[in-house]
């Protein structure tokens, strides 16, 4: 299949604009205007994918050289989204080569999560339960939880905590479970804390432990799609499948199921509000740098231009999403987001209905009501779609 041109009108998107032809010339980069640069930079992006998709390392490497050299991770937003796309588009060549691949994929990242705001949900949706037990299902973020504690450790006659964690990852149970412990002491509350090391896909309910009389409640922060995954059609190229509607996923909906027949008294979910899940790498690639081009101006205002150790961790976080929907394939292609309207079909068909969220206002972001959802707005763009659920 040939190689797509970063100019074919096939690509109806607003990404591919031109310089004005005496604004730069043949001049150094730092000689552009600001807007030039992220024209410039996207422009060679687009350029590095088509050689990408057609495994043409000489050129790719040749656009990766120029995209390191323009977009330094502490410069302006544009230039540091270009970074984390310019990294996606390496590790999907280095896969060309399974060991070079190998030894850089122990590379770890961190994660982080809106974690107070979903706890302002629970207790919510809880104020009288005398044991509530909380399944967090993939997040292990302390952020999430510490909060959580304290609101109830308010109370004059709190509940008896029971918060299980399903992770994959054992450091991030035991790490999790010492920061709780010592929560719980700080707080003089009664707090039990179990940890699952399975991965979503091989939970089952017998692992949660879940006993008569609890009100259980799930939450799933940037995890659930990862359900969506399938062993599709794996290939190096834009080309593959057009067919990039709703997919019938039988592990998503055996999940759902069980779900329901653990009776939650509340299901909360927070997933990406963005069209990931396609078959061809061109749309995913377009789609994506529309998305998180929207996250890392808003993550630059929230922040500031200086580096800091917030800032650095979400980007290095979305930069591992970004690199997900770029370079991986198949099974190995978890970031598979996709829009509200379709986790409403698949929670419908599951038997659960919606719960009525609480409005509450965020610093630096828009706040919008969808279909019972609360959509986490930059200006107008949705950014995170937050649904609460139940039997």
């Amino acid at each position: 299949m040939s190689s797509t041109s970063p100019n074919s009108s096939k690509l109806d998107v607003n990404l591919f604009l031109t310089l004005p032809v005496s604004s730069a010339g043949p001049g150094p980069f730092e000689a552009l205007k600001l807007e030039e640069r992220g024209i410039h930079l996207i422009q060679l992006l687009l350029t590095c994918a088509n050689h990408t998709s057609s495994g043409n390392l000489h050129h790719a490497n040749a656009c990766l050289c120029q995209i390191l050299l323009l977009a330094l991770v502490s410069c302006d937003p544009m230039q540091r989204l270009a970074a984390q796309f310019a990294y996606a588009l390496a590790s999907r060549l280095s896969k060309l080569w399974p060991g070079l691949y190998k030894a850089l994929s122990h590379i770890q990242r961190f994660k982080s999560t809106k974690g107070d705001r979903a706890s302002w949900t629970l207790v919510q949706a809880m104020p009288e339960e005398r044991v509530i037990h909380i399944v967090d299902l993939g997040s292990g973020d302390p952020k999430l939880w510490v909060p959580f504690m304290q609101s109830f450790a308010l109370m004059d006659h709190g509940p008896y905590l029971k918060i299980t964690c399903v992770n994959n990852n054992k450091v991030v149970l035991e790490n999790l479970g010492i920061r709780l412990v010592k929560e719980a002491e700080s707080l003089d509350m009664p707090v039990q804390f179990n940890h699952v090391n399975v991965s979503l896909r091989d939970l089952a309910t017998d692992m949660l432990k879940i006993r008569s009389g609890e009100a259980l409640a799930m939450v799933s922060i940037l995890s659930l799609h990862v359900l969506l995954a399938e062993d599709d059609y794996a290939h190096f190229g834009f080309g593959g499948s057009k067919g990039n509607g709703m997919k019938d996923c039988k592990q998503m909906a055996k999940f759902l199921a069980m779900v329901w027949s653990m009776s939650p008294k509340v299901f909360l979910s927070i997933e990406q509000e963005a069209d990931h899940n396609l078959n061809r790498l061109v749309d995913r690639f377009v789609k994506g740098l529309h998305y998180y081009s929207a996250i890392f101006d808003s993550l630059d205002v929230n922040y500031g231009s200086v580096s800091s150790e917030e800032r650095l961790a979400a980007e290095e976080m979305f930069g591992r999403e970004i690199e997900h929907i770029v370079a991986c394939v198949g099974m190995e292609r978890e970031e598979r987001h996709e829009r509200y309207v379709r986790w409403m079909v698949r929670f419908g068909r599951a038997r659960l209905k919606t719960v009525l969220l609480w409005n509450e206002a965020i610093d630096g972001y828009k706040i919008m009501n969808d279909k019972a959802c609360m959509m986490i707005c930059w200006h107008e763009r949705p950014l995170f779609a937050v649904s609460a659920w139940t039997c």
